[in-house]
């Protein structure tokens, strides 16, 4: 075994693993690791590993639960606080997963396209004329989805200001009590548009849920808050960190861009490896509920399990030469979107944004460079979703 290390870390590199997990990389599949509250929980490291134990049913999503390792005191704060389809286990889980999946479908996600692009051409056109510098996050990479997800859920964009606030209240803190106040602002908020929608009935996601709601009773009152909350939040948080992250790390790595440039059909190669590169869900968590035997250790019961994704999807058994970048790597079976029943269900969306966004951005903007030097940007702790605070340009 490893020594102890703490977990989770802040990045020294926004693209690169900390490098005070270098005792985990050490030693796959498994380390041990300690929390902020001093708990020590096991971590997986290797790739087959992860895989193996994310299918496993025997490993548990529930967040009530009292042993489930909460990596932060901001999360701890709030376990009683019903979270749908990722803290839930099957059957609850399996049910909301089902009332969903047609929304999500590659089907749907494919008919989107047109309305992506329009959205993506767009805000480049207000970054043009309102001329460089620009600033990323807030000028491109977290509008794109936001205003998609709320076309998509049925959520008025012109709310987009409260809810992204709340959004980073919410992951970010910094305090227990900011994360408390979010979940409570975002629930008052969905509760009084549930209340509009019944009146006057729309034709996205969310209007589907509360049709459902008043015919059958499911979801119930609180399933709908939940799901609305997590749909909206993590439709758009993951794929802007996505999107300011791939493009500091493109410029980070100008021979890469420029094969990219020279054949942009590479970009949906290129977004497969951006999310295995750049792992931005760091530390899916569970709690066994038996004893689980593998690679020579007892996971016992109650213990707590913590996937380093940015280890896992590095390990050199899984991936040739897993340090560097390659559009061409035969292998795409990285666990960037998690594995298994809880894998997400927005994978289709996000992926279609970020094609679009990475391949629209670099064609429309040839030039574009970063406006400071790269080591004075900075980027997200270590114990949320990982991604740029700002991103300045130029072009």
């Amino acid at each position: 075994m490893t020594e102890t290390v703490a977990f989770p870390q802040d990045r020294t590199c926004p693209y690169h693993p900390p490098t005070g997990y270098a005792p985990m990389r050490e030693t796959r599949p498994l380390a041990r690791v300690t929390l902020y509250d001093g708990r020590r929980v096991w971590a997986v490291t290797g790739h087959a590993a992860a895989r193996t134990l994310l299918v496993d049913p025997r490993l548990s999503s529930d967040r009530e639960n009292a042993e489930f390792p909460m990596v932060n005191e901001r999360f701890a704060r709030s376990r009683r606080r019903r979270i749908a389809l990722i803290g839930e286990d099957d059957p609850q889980h399996n049910a909301q997963r089902r009332l969903l999946i047609p929304s999500f479908s590659v089907k749907r996600m494919n008919a989107l396209r047109p309305r992506i692009q329009e959205t993506v051409d767009r805000l480049i056109d207000r970054m043009v004329e309102k001329g460089a510098p620009a600033e990323l996050v807030t000028d491109f990479a977290l509008p794109v989805p936001s205003m998609v997800i709320c076309a998509l859920l049925g959520v008025p964009y012109e709310d987009h200001d409260f809810f992204e606030e709340q959004s980073r209240r919410l992951l970010r803190g910094p305090r227990a009590e900011d994360t408390e106040a979010a979940r409570d602002a975002l629930d008052a908020y969905f509760a009084g548009l549930i209340d509009r929608k019944r009146a006057e009935p729309g034709d996205g996601v969310l209007d589907d849920l509360i049709a459902r709601h008043e015919e059958t009773g499911t979801p119930d009152k609180d399933e709908l808050l939940s799901l609305a909350t997590i749909l909206l939040v993590a439709g758009h948080e993951t794929t802007a960190n996505m999107i300011s992250l791939g493009v500091f790390t493109l410029l980070g790595h100008p021979e890469r861009l420029a094969e990219l440039r020279a054949d942009p059909d590479l970009t949906p190669s290129a977004v497969e490896e951006l999310l295995r590169y750049l792992s931005i869900a760091e530390g899916l968590s569970r709690v066994a509920t038996e004893d689980i035997e593998l690679a020579g250790e007892t996971i016992r019961a109650g213990d707590g399990v913590v996937f380093s994704t940015s280890i896992i999807n590095r390990d050199g058994e899984a991936y040739d030469a897993s340090e560097e970048l390659d559009w061409h790597r035969p292998t795409r079976h990285h666990v960037a979107f998690g594995f298994g029943v809880h894998q997400c269900l927005g994978q289709n969306l996000a992926r279609a944004e970020l094609d679009i966004a990475l391949r629209t951005l670099f064609a429309r903007l040839p030039e574009l460079r970063l406006a400071r030097p790269a080591e004075e940007i900075p980027f997200k702790p270590g114990d949320t979703l990982q991604g740029m605070l700002n991103l300045p340009v130029t072009w």
